[in-house]
């Protein structure tokens, strides 16, 4: 297999998708975490090197397409220790894909003595089952596009933690982030810990909300992730994100479950 392209190519002021960003859901749709991720870089560069990111919320608004992107962001109030920041991202004919907010914050290192929280890490990378999303074929996209290893539960039987690596760039030619690798990783919580059968059932997440207390580090993210659901159709993810460090910040996306076409519930 030839090696796989980064997420975006720069041409101006567009971003220009490859086939690695193509998401499970539709050939001409990209997954959510690396057009998410596209959002975070602006948003950090917008909230400059003394600020960290404390909370992103993506709303989804409607499927990204597998087409050349445009991102926006703007300051809604630049307080002197909390910045909040609003960005989208704008197909071709100027429609918003995905709106975000983001708080920053100021931190001042080591001014506060905080317990360590005592919770069981998972096993990390290099003792956890390397593992091929099944929901997803062929030779190109973002499950191509991005190492998945499990660290403990089962897929497809609830609960379930999974290491995340992306194989690519973010953007060709540059390195990508601990918190865009995050990112990129994050939208995948509801494909980790999944609870109905995908061959029947689709379960599209309409937005994707990342708190964290640090910054990440490394390019390894684990989702130690939960799904629950109601019959009437909605469900939630929520997962502990973790580095190799250590526990990180959380995730929470809503999800629209639905039958597919032509099966019967």
């Amino acid at each position: 297999m030839s090696p796989l392209p980064p997420f975006f190519t720069a041409d101006g002021d567009r971003f220009v998708p490859s086939a690695s960003a193509r998401g499970p859901w539709s050939p001409r749709h990209q997954h959510g975490g690396p057009p998410a991720a596209l959002l975070a870089r602006a948003l950090a560069r917008q909230a400059g090197a003394r600020a960290q990111i404390a909370r992103l919320t993506f709303d989804l608004l409607r499927p990204v397409p597998l087409a050349p992107l445009r991102v926006t962001t703007r300051v809604v109030r630049a307080g002197s220790k909390v910045q909040r920041l609003a960005g989208s991202l704008l197909a071709e004919d100027g429609t918003a894909v995905i709106e975000a907010t983001c708080l920053a914050m100021r931190v001042t290192p080591g001014s506060v003595a905080v317990p360590r929280e005592a919770s069981a890490p998972p096993p990390p990378p290099s003792q956890s089952a390397p593992f091929d999303l099944p929901f997803m074929s062929g030779d190109e996209g973002y499950h191509r596009a991005t190492e998945w290893r499990i660290a403990r539960g089962t897929w497809g039987n609830g609960p379930t933690a999974m290491w995340l690596r992306s194989r690519v760039a973010l953007v060709t030619g540059e390195a990508t982030t601990p918190l865009e690798s995050l990112v990129i990783a994050a939208d995948s919580a509801s494909g980790a810990a999944v609870i109905l059968d995908h061959a029947t059932t689709t379960f599209v997440n309409g937005d994707l909300t990342i708190a964290l207390h640090r910054e990440p580090d490394g390019a390894w993210i684990c989702l130690d992730a939960a799904t629950t659901g109601e019959r009437h159709g909605i469900g939630l993810t929520r997962a502990r994100l973790w580095d190799e460090r250590g526990p990180v910040g959380w995730s929470l996306q809503t999800l629209l479950l639905e039958t597919r076409a032509g099966e019967s519930g």
